[in-house]
């Protein structure tokens, strides 16, 4: 498989949470191709943590933009928040 064909397949996936919400976590962004790789370079320059995780990503990528993620995606994502929050603390 050629880069532009690995760039093309490349999914990136963001979602927004408030510390202390009762709501879940929200998809806020989603993409293939350059699009992730927008959505990636934006969370990097704006202090983001980016956590790489396909599976996850594909998973969150049938989510419709500003809704919550699914109750079956909640132990996977509680991970990715405590990974962030561990990460923020540093």
């Amino acid at each position: 498989m050629s880069d532009d064909e690995i760039r093309a397949r490349a999914l990136a996936v963001a979602l927004q949470y408030e510390k202390g919400s009762k709501e879940a976590p929200r998809v806020v962004a989603k993409g293939r191709g350059l699009v992730a790789e927008k959505i990636v370079a934006l969370a990097a320059e704006n202090g983001v943590v980016i956590e790489t995780n396909p599976v996850l990503a594909e998973a969150l990528s049938g989510v419709e933009l500003d809704e919550t993620i699914p109750l079956e995606l909640y132990d996977a994502i509680a991970v990715v928040i405590g990974y962030v929050l561990q990460q923020t603390r540093r």
